[in-house]
């Protein structure tokens, strides 16, 4: 099986989270930033992750899903600075699934991470209650991902190599 992890970071949350399910794969793999990924055809598994950008993903990130994994089997991974369990967060995920709406989703992973302090500034200093509290809502992620998301992550990409071989088996 030849399997690739594919990435947006602009921060490096998403970048340290896509190291940490190339390091839980031990098939034939690559690791490259999804502006390197020219197509998906010589891969059997891909892993596509970004971090959530004004409550979505970043539009290239959106062209991609729409333009390049249709029939193919795709594992998403996101980084966000909402706790995992806050409310907008399941409304994200389904909102990208629908993105990729022609491919095989097998698995969806999803992480804090530490908001620029640029943003956690413009957060705060809006006119907008809703933009306030959701600084506030970020302020928990200072130090994310840390060690113990990161080693979800390895075990979410274990997982999912382990589930797309027993199909294929």
């Amino acid at each position: 099986m030849k399997v690739l992890v594919t990435y947006v970071s602009q921060t490096g949350n998403t970048k340290k989270v896509a190291e940490a399910i190339y390091d839980g794969i031990d098939e034939d793999k690559q690791i490259m930033d999804m502006g390197e990924a020219t197509g998906l055809d010589e891969y059997d598994l891909t892993f596509i992750g970004f971090p959530i950008v004004q409550f979505n993903a970043p539009e290239d990130v959106q062209k991609f899903l729409t333009t390049s994994t249709a029939g193919k089997d795709i594992a998403l991974f996101m980084t966000h600075g909402a706790p995992e369990d806050a409310g907008p967060v399941s409304d994200w995920i389904s909102t990208i699934r629908n993105l990729a709406k022609g491919a095989n989703i097998v698995g969806t992973f999803n992480c804090q991470g530490e908001v620029s302090q640029k943003i956690m500034d413009m957060l705060k200093s809006s006119s907008d209650p809703q933009m306030q509290a959701f600084a506030d809502m970020c302020a928990s992620g200072k130090g994310q991902p840390d060690e113990a998301k990161l080693q979800k992550a390895r075990v979410f990409a274990k997982d999912i190599i382990s589930q797309k071989k027993a199909w294929t088996e």
